[in-house]
């Protein structure tokens, strides 16, 4: 029926019922929004209009204005169609130029929706407060398409909830105003093929005081000391702070909960009134007084509860929770051992398994759950930050789900966890450092346990008490999009760079864990995921990630199980299995997913390597795994996975694992096996003392200190691979013409796992590029992007050139990626090099392939992905440092010599591991005789364990085998080279002297 013969028949109604049945006289005549006749035009910021947007290009829906018979307002519908795998959906946002819309004398929006009975929820979202509707708080609900044809859907605003898993700019005030509106959004359900039609979108109704003004509590929770007094703030608020217009009054009892009245705690009741004309923001106080007495108890409950008229109540009933005393596990003087022991002889199977299980902290919303599953740890996944995203705000959330812990009945406290990869990378302003690619191209272990403590500093002092970090694995294959999460391919070379442990947690023996500025590390992924074999991958588009490695035992034992023995010894607290398959030749078993692997969990890692830390899953794995999702559990868990990381299946985990115990598919020393190992951690990380954020360092992150050290690491990061005529260090005397698409692009050089998962070209951060870096550093430096400015007039041009951000699977070759340069890269190159003397800085995260222009090319530098301080590169570019960076993986010819790696048979690269020019430093000279005197030189210092002689005699014997071979780097030059950096990692200085003199004498 045409909306106007509705609105005749509802008016020929209304006239026959009793004015007290009406609708309410005094409801505003509805406002429209949109009609969808082509007032409103398919357009986009900042001019007003409906655009459509997805998660790729096949999933914005198709749009039209279509003309229907039946349309319920005019003569023309949206409608459109869809088919979503990502997300999708379609905006109306209010012209940025224009004073935005105010909705606040309205109940709530409505709009008719054409039913297709596919039984999706559709989300609708509105856009409150800030400055444009890209730029503006998001409030969202949703309804059930569970019908067929037109209906109006009526949605009261009050029905409306704050996004918490995302908002693009930050929250403006966290209330849903409504004086300030700048449009809505509707997001199309994902995995059906459909389509959709929609008309007169319109505000409605007369909004009540209980939409304007809300009672709130100061917290949810309030722990007390037995015997002590809490004290409950209720305060009334309203929309743009205007006083109440009616009184508003808040009935109170404690009723319920775990604590008895008269016995813990004094029964109080009573009602506070707010009168009429109260300011917004007055808080008054109830009291509630508990009682002593002389026992040991766990914590007790004393819900208050409250009854609101004329505001709207607060979303929960607060808790007042008398304290935990007098129990055994909370003396800080005992051993840790026997604090376990007590606390888990207290503990139900369902508080166990709470322990076991991870969450997301998007998934927990103000986190109710935590206390009602007793949850044992949150994280963060990558980008998920709390709003906005601030160092204040990061402990402030962690405080808050730190607060509801203490609503259960042991106040275990969380432990929560971020990928804190190369510094605190989801946190806005933190230091970031090079990835660990750049990391291990240094070979300095001492700044690679600088830059964990700094590390660990920033991470701390915002509530985050763990890191999943450091990458141990070894990459053999530069197509896998995680390579730059290696510190190279070298299983010596990563064992070298394990000093990062100690600067992250400290003491192997977990003494300074408790400290303000440590933090709980994860050595990952346990074991193989830098083995993977290209093609291997079956999660979704990826080639080589999530893969299978397969090896023989030797292989396995000395490339991709050694380092984590190293780990083990330096006491690493948690280890992260790998979403990789394993497949040992020989072993009959074929290739088994690593959280399915209790031969290497529970046989390897904590039976013959004695770890003594805790295993967390990685990122849903155990869906990964075959069977049914209690098989997914009971596998995970009897393999020896301590925690699960289920992000948003929290619920589903728990419960299944409890079954999976009362049916004894896992049994009850196996659970107990990991919440001892899980509890061990938390006395350790001082949690029960004080599980709350101390923020005492905040002042530290990003500091001038912090970023000294980035600096630095991303200057003794730089790989000078080729220097014709000395063509660096650059003179600031030079003119200097940059271009290239990574000279002035923060985001590319920090890479992906910054401030998001997937990272992002841009400025999204704190820091500086190269090319600032380079202006600051007092070069006369001209800029051209894509090299299109005048070239005549330079002495020299710098081209940085490169990746754009990615991480994990995502970045796999053959997964839209590959390891040639842009084509506007190419032409930046070519030109410049054409014109002039030219230095080329590859800013990546693994080897391009550059070989069809190293002629062209005077200098080549890998730069890696140096992270924010690009000062760092032009450090060494102008010779303020000199070039001391050597590579850690092989820089390959061509992707069919891939995979490529130190110690092969067949050898023959571009450039070997180990290859690293230097500048400001001379050559030795002498030839063999010098080699050979080096050569005995290194054998006394291996006598004597003369480790800082012997390296530094390599170091000689490497410059002048170097400076001989030039650019002639043949296969018969590469290996012995190749293998003699490996051997220089492992003490063995004369042999290392000897196989650089083979590659002098092939030369």
């Amino acid at each position: 029926m045409p909306r106007a013969a509705l609105l005749v028949s509802t008016a020929l109604l209304a006239a026959l019922i009793p004015l007290s049945a009406a609708s309410a006289a005094d409801d505003p005549v509805p406002t429209p929004v949109d009609r969808f006749e082509g007032e409103v035009p398919f357009a986009a910021q900042p001019a007003e209009g409906i655009f459509t947007w997805g998660s790729d290009s096949d999933d914005p829906p198709a749009l039209q204005f279509a003309d229907r018979a039946d349309a319920p307002e005019g003569a023309k519908v949206l409608s459109g169609t869809y088919d979503i795998s990502g997300y999708g959906g379609f905006t109306h946002d209010f012209a940025a130029t224009e004073p935005a819309h105010d909705w606040s004398a309205h109940k709530g929006i409505r709009f008719w929706w054409d039913g297709q009975d596919n039984g999706k929820k559709i989300a609708f979202e509105i856009k409150d407060g800030g400055t444009n509707g890209e730029a503006s708080e998001l409030w969202t609900t949703s309804f059930t398409d569970d019908f067929t044809g037109w209906k109006q859907i009526e949605i009261p605003f009050t029905d409306f909830v704050y996004r918490t898993d995302y908002q693009p700019v930050g929250g403006i005030d966290h209330v849903l105003g409504l004086t300030q509106m700048w449009g809505y959004a509707v997001t199309l359900p994902v995995g059906v093929k459909g389509r959709f039609a929609m008309d007169d979108v319109e505000l409605y109704g007369k909004a009540d005081q209980a939409l304007r003004a809300s009672v709130t509590t100061d917290a949810a929770v309030y722990p007390v000391k037995e015997g002590s007094t809490a004290s409950v703030k209720v305060t009334v608020a309203t929309t743009g702070s205007a006083p109440i217009d009616d009184p508003v009054t808040v009935a109170y009892t404690t009723q319920g909960g775990t604590a008895e009245a008269g016995k813990d705690y004094k029964a109080v009741s009573g009602t506070v009134t707010f009168p009429a004309g109260t300011a917004s923001g007055t808080t008054q106080t109830i009291k509630v007084p508990t009682l002593k007495d002389r026992s040991a108890e766990s914590a007790e409950t004393i819900p208050l509860k409250l009854t609101v008229t004329g505001a709207k109540a607060p979303a929960e009933t607060p808790q007042v929770v008398i304290d935990a005393h007098g129990l055994p596990y909370l003396d800080s003087k005992l051993p840790v051992k026997k604090r376990v022991a007590d606390l888990l002889s207290r503990m139900s199977l369902e508080e166990k398994a709470g322990q076991m299980t991870q969450a997301e902290r998007g998934a927990v919303g103000t986190g109710g759950d935590l206390t009602t599953y007793d949850l044992g740890s949150l994280l963060s996944g990558g980008g998920s930050t709390p709003t906005p995203n601030t160092a204040a705000a990061w402990a402030q959330m962690i405080d808050d789900f730190q607060l509801r812990a203490q609503a259960t009945r042991f106040q275990i406290p969380l432990i929560y966890g971020a990928d804190a990869v190369h510094g605190h990378n989801n946190l806005a302003g933190a230091t970031i450092f090079p990835h660990n690619i750049g990391i291990g191209a240094t070979r300095d272990p001492g700044l690679a346990e600088q830059a964990g403590a700094v590390t660990a500093s920033e991470v701390r002092a915002t509530g985050v008490s763990w890191d999943f970090a450091p990458c141990l694995c070894v990459s053999r294959d530069e197509r896998w999009g995680r390579s730059y999460e290696s510190f190279g391919e070298d299983p010596a070379l990563v064992k070298s760079m394990e000093t990062v442990i100690q600067g992250l947690q400290g003491r192997a023996d977990g003494r300074d864990l408790k400290d303000d500025d440590k933090v709980l590390a994860t050595a990952k992924h346990f074991v193989g995921d830098g083995g993977t074999a290209y093609g291997s991958s079956t999660t979704g588009t990826y080639t080589i990630d999530q893969g299978v490695t397969t090896v023989t035992r030797q292989q396995l034992e000395a490339i991709h199980l050694a380092p984590f023995q190293t780990a083990v010894d330096r006491g690493v607290g948690t280890v992260m299995p790998s979403y990789s398959s394993l497949e040992i030749v020989g072993d009959g078993q074929g290739p088994v997913k690593m959280h399915a692997r209790a031969d290497m969990i529970t046989g390897v890692l904590k039976g013959r390597m004695g770890f003594q830390g805790f295993v967390i899953s990685d990122w849903n794995a155990i869906d990964q795994l075959p069977g049914d999702y209690a098989s997914h559990v009971s596998t995970a868990v009897n393999a020896g996975v301590d925690m699960m990381m289920v992000p948003y299946s929290y619920k589903d985990f728990t419960s299944t694992l409890i079954a999976q115990v009362k049916a004894g598919t896992v049994s009850e020393q196996r659970i107990d096996d990991a919440v001892s190992r899980i509890l061990t951690q938390k006395f350790k990380l001082g949690l029960f003392e004080h599980p709350y954020a101390d923020t005492g360092n905040a002042s530290k992150i990003g500091s001038t200190k912090h970023r000294a050290v980035a600096r630095q690491a991303a200057a003794e990061s730089q790989v000078l691979l080729k220097n014709s005529d000395g063509v660096l260090p650059l003179k600031k005397s030079q003119k200097v013409y940059v271009a290239g698409s990574n000279a002035d692009d923060l985001g590319n050089q920090t890479g992906g796992w910054t401030i998001t998962w997937q990272g992002q070209s841009g400025t999204h951060t704190t820091g500086t590029t190269i090319l600032q870096g380079m202006k600051n550093a007092g070069g006369d430096v001209t800029y051209s992007k894509d090299a299109s400015a005048p070239t005549s007039g330079y002495d020299v041009g710098v081209v940085v050139v490169g990746e754009t951000p990615y991480a994990e699977g995502v970045g796999d070759v053959g997964n839209g990626n590959d390891l040639v340069l842009s084509a506007a890269d190419q032409a930046a190159v070519d030109k410049v090099c054409a014109a002039m003397k030219c230095a080329v800085l590859v800013v990546s995260g693994r080897p391009q392939l550059i070989g069809d222009r190293l002629g062209e090319i005077d200098a080549l530098v890998a730069s890696w992905l140096p992270g924010t301080e690009g000062d760092g590169v032009a450090d060494v570019l102008y010779g303020k440092k000199a070039f001391t960076g050597r590579l850690p993986v092989t820089w390959p010819k061509s992707e069919a010599q891939l995979p490529i790696n130190v110690g092969d048979a067949s050898y023959d690269p571009q450039y070997p591991y180990g290859w690293g020019l230097t500048t400001l430093t001379k050559a030795p000279k002498g030839g063999e005789a010098t080699l050979k005197a080096l050569g005995a030189a290194a054998r006394a210092a291996e006598r004597t364990g003369s480790d800082s002689a012997g390296r530094k005699l390599v170091g000689k014997a490497r410059l002048l085998v170097q400076a001989k071979i030039g650019q002639s780097v043949t296969a018969a030059v590469s290996k012995p080279f190749a293998d003699a950096d490996h051997l220089l990692l492992t003490g063995k200085y004369a042999a290392a002297v000897e196989k650089l003199t083979e590659a002098y004498r092939a030369a």
